[in-house]
């Protein structure tokens, strides 16, 4: 089964990114996952909850409640929710919105460091992540920074309607197709960005072509092929978001929204840091590239770690690599996820492991059925099972029993990314009032 390929672009705002569409898919299948190669608890991770236990309804604990609860080693609670009211992070700590009595306050307090390494497979969200950290605690993206997202914007648009002709190639759909000639689909599977769309920000995206892929969308055999689980093929997970938006996008005045940003699918190459303040805790954080040709330049970040974000896309349990199309994505998490926690480079360091794209995940579960891809799995279409599930084979490889702190993510949603902050910053004071002393537990 072909992968839809992707091409170069030009750097970002001096990040070495490329537009590739390498985002996660809710299109491709992977194969099964072998279960032997987990050593599994002989409970059930599956079993029934109790009746209060519903995925939609589970109540919002605090920060605190949540690291107490995996402190006592009791079940996880699965929250998806973004109240902002239970987070306690700050604003950014370039001072443009501290008053000087706040300074002079600040300076009297005790501040902590902290080192974090945001790790994960590629296409797992950190780079989102990163994006919100800039929205949460540096002011956000101005205009001038908003247009240097344009390109990629337009990339990502172009590949996932390649990505579409391809499939409709595949499953020999194309000569059904009615709302298209032959000509006009012949246009838009070969179409590419001119080199303008990469160095001139004024540039606008194609008229025809925005009309074109509007007309694509809406085929009845498109829309068949996107939606049903008969077909299976990889595609951007923001692509019905931006096919939604080609209005919008396509005018001359275009100008990419913050969420525009968040859904726009960069690959990382390299390493990249930002630092910022919660309260009296300073985060310096690094960003490191997902996919296996990146790994090796992580070694280099891996002295005096307090804490990792290990980020894992819910949604990929039925994807394959790009860099090796027979190899389950979910598994290579679960991989990767092995050699980072039971590494003796982080025989201290707590792990916040991040469930991502829960979104993507509750709407594709019943049309893409867990156990198909992970035989062991029996819990249907219920989404709560499925996450404990998932969670719990992260759970069985951290043989080195580091502080681990489960959390459920939509890395797109800014409220959720605040309270999973919140809990990243409890978790990393409670760890230095361990070291300290000040605590026993």
């Amino acid at each position: 089964m072909g992968i839809c390929g992707s091409k170069d672009t030009e750097s970002y705002s001096n990040r070495n990114t490329s537009a590739q569409n390498t985002g996660s898919t809710v299109r491709k299948s992977g194969p099964k996952s072998s279960s032997s190669e987990i050593s599994h608890n002989k409970s059930n991770p599956t079993a029934p909850l109790k009746s209060n236990e519903k995925f939609e309804s589970f109540p919002e604990p605090t920060a605190k409640q949540q690291l107490q609860t995996v402190a006592e080693g009791q079940e996880t609670t699965v929250n998806t929710s973004s109240n902002p009211k239970q987070s306690n992070v700050m604003d950014s700590t370039d001072g443009s919105n501290n008053s000087k009595n706040d300074t002079v306050e600040g300076k009297n307090k005790l501040k902590y460091h902290a080192k974090v390494l945001l790790l994960g497979s590629g296409e797992s969200g950190k780079s989102t992540i990163l994006r919100q950290i800039k929205i949460i605690h540096q002011n956000g993206f101005t205009d001038d920074e908003r247009k240097e997202y344009k390109p990629f914007v337009f990339q990502n648009i172009v590949e996932s309607i390649q990505c579409i002709t391809k499939a409709l190639v595949q499953y020999n759909l194309k000569s059904q197709i009615t709302n298209l000639t032959g000509t006009e689909l012949e246009f838009l599977s070969t179409y590419e960005l001119p080199y303008s769309a990469t160095n001139d920000l004024s540039y606008s995206l194609d008229g025809r072509l925005v009309e074109l892929t509007k007309k694509l969308v809406t085929d009845e055999k498109v829309e068949k092929l996107l939606s049903s689980n008969e077909y299976e093929f990889y595609l951007l997970d923001s692509a019905s978001y931006f096919f939604e938006n080609l209005d919008r996008i396509g005018a001359p005045d275009y100008i990419p929204t913050t969420m525009d940003i968040l859904r726009t699918r960069t690959q990382t190459s390299g390493i990249f840091d930002t630092k910022f303040q919660m309260e009296d805790l300073e985060v310096h954080l690094y960003d490191v590239g997902g996919q296996r040709s990146e790994r090796k330049k992580w070694i280099h970040c891996f002295d005096n770690v307090t804490a990792i974000i290990f980020c894992v896309s819910l949604s990929e349990y039925n994807q394959t690599l790009l860099e090796s199309p027979t190899q389950n994505r979910l598994e290579e998490s679960l991989n990767l996820f092995e050699s980072v926690v039971n590494s003796m480079w982080f025989k201290k360091t707590a792990v916040i492991l991040c469930l991502n794209k829960i979104d993507i995940f509750i709407d594709q579960l019943p049309n893409y059925p867990l156990e198909n891809y992970f035989p062991d799995y029996v819990g249907g279409a219920n989404v709560n099972k499925a996450v404990k599930y998932i969670l719990w084979r992260f759970k069985q490889l951290n043989r080195a029993n580091l502080n681990l702190v489960p959390y459920v993510t939509q890395a797109t949603d800014t409220n959720n990314i605040k309270l999973a902050f919140a809990i990243v910053r409890e978790t990393i004071l409670h760890k230095n009032l361990l070291e300290s002393g000040v605590i026993t537990s």
